[in-house]
């Protein structure tokens, strides 16, 4: 499926980004001469045979020479991550903080000493990476000693150490070479430090993971990612929210989750775990595919939803959960589609927004193909959300609204590092398609 084929060129470079999702493959090409995008194309995800499959066809659609191809991926369930700290509400939070911020879902995360039955159920939930954090620089060190130990015996999932930097070298040494050290998520109290972190656990995901989960045969595939989608998409948020100078919101409604990031200005914060400035949150039980079900049960206990109305809901989200791949193409099913992102978004950006201050937040930006194939429904979707009184978050009063209906956010993101001035120029063309009083200066 292509939505703008790209010219072939002769001479010049030409970069293809693509993001190899849990449902579908995006690919964009983008001239690193000028930063234009010269077009767009998808594939479903092959993850059931090689995902390479369905990659290399959405790159031949694009009917570009390639002079470099650069993937971030979130296929086979992404980045599984468990945090395991010191208490509950300072160490474990801050961990599982910096964890979203790096592109994980968090799937297990405890606190305090391990025993043998907590180790056992940290591995039942089958996490990719274990992020070790605990004790503030200086502070208490037995706990992070104790559960280097405990997870040294037996086990290969790869560990992230980021605590108590006093502890840092005898954890690194009891864990061995599946073992990374890193500076302390927490080195003081309402000091969060994810950048480190986040930086390691990348390299774990790259290191690691990504071969682990058997997405492709051969290296080529492990080659081309650069990291998980969400890490990916938070670069370019933070290159947006300094485009325009102002705090920034992004809702990424997806099959198998719905994602949110956000840039503010840091300000005053009495959150003993540290408050995370540029931060993501993914919700699981929200995604107009795999997850729809959870959409519907989420509204519903968010009052969202009558009893009637879910109940009409309840069965067209079965069927999309049965059938991720499902493109209903009646206007009936586009209708249920955009009220089922309508929902996930609501739902996802309260839980993001509880704790977070987003009043001064000058744009939103809608992403997730959801939105994208029908970019003035999207704009609606959005609308709701920045009407949404009632849900415990006071939204921004002035924000403008717009959708990434061209794909810019993860291809930026990619570029960001080693072509930081045509990531930018990829920003700017979202942002100035809004408005003069948005457009870079």
């Amino acid at each position: 499926m292509t939505s703008g084929r790209a010219q072939p060129r002769v001479g010049g470079t030409v970069a293809v980004c693509a993001d190899v999702g849990s449902t579908f493959t995006k690919v964009a090409a983008v001239d690193l001469e000028t930063g234009a995008l010269l077009g767009t194309a998808q594939r479903p995800t092959t993850v059931d045979t090689d995902v390479l499959h369905g990659l290399d066809a959405a790159i031949a659609d694009l009917g570009v020479v390639a002079s470099t191809v650069d993937a971030c991926s979130s296929a086979g369930g992404g980045l599984r991550l468990a945090v395991v700290g010191y208490e509950q509400l300072v160490t474990v939070q801050a961990g599982q903080r910096v964890a979203l911020s790096a592109g994980a879902r968090v799937v297990h995360a405890t606190a305090g000493p391990l025993d043998r039955a907590s180790v056992a159920a940290l591995r039942a939930d089958r996490p990719d990476v274990v992020l070790l954090v605990g004790g503030t620089d200086g502070g208490d060190e037995d706990v992070l000693r104790h559960n280097a130990a405990a997870l040294s015996r037996g086990g290969r999932i790869p560990v992230v150490v980021a605590g108590n930097a006093a502890v840092r070298a005898e954890a690194l040494a009891l864990l061995g070479e599946r073992a990374v050290g890193t500076d302390n998520v927490l080195p003081r109290i309402g000091e969060l430090n994810p950048g480190p972190a986040r930086a390691a656990i990348r390299e774990v995901f790259l290191r690691h993971v990504i071969g682990g989960k058997r997405l492709s045969k051969g290296t080529r595939f492990a080659g081309l990612v650069r990291g998980a989608t969400p890490d990916i998409v938070l670069a370019a948020v933070e290159l947006l929210a300094t485009v325009v100078h102002g705090d920034v919101l992004v809702v990424d409604v997806g099959g198998a989750t719905t994602d949110v990031y956000s840039v503010i200005e840091a300000g005053r914060s009495e959150d003993v775990a540290g408050t995370d400035w540029h931060g993501r949150t993914v919700e699981g039980d929200l995604g107009v595919r795999s997850s729809a079900p959870g959409i519907v049960e989420a509204a519903l206990r968010e009052r969202l939803l009558s009893a009637a109305e879910a109940a009409e809901l309840a069965p067209h989200a079965r069927a999309r959960a049965e059938e991720p791949g499902l493109l209903p193409s009646a206007e009936d099913g586009a209708r249920v589609d955009l009220r089922l992102a309508e929902l996930a978004a609501t739902v996802a950006v309260r839980r993001h927004a509880r704790g977070r201050d987003l009043r001064r937040v000058r744009l939103v930006v809608g992403s997730g193909g959801v939105l994208r194939h029908r970019p003035a429904a999207g704009r609606a979707v959005l609308a709701a959300v920045l009407a949404d009184h009632a849900g415990g978050w006071a939204p921004p009063g002035m924000a403008q609204t717009t959708i990434d209906a061209s794909y810019l956010l993860a291809p930026a993101g990619l570029l960001a590092a080693r072509h930081p001035s045509v990531a930018r120029t990829l920003i700017a063309a979202l942002s100035a398609a809004i408005g003069p009083e948005l457009a870079p200066s």
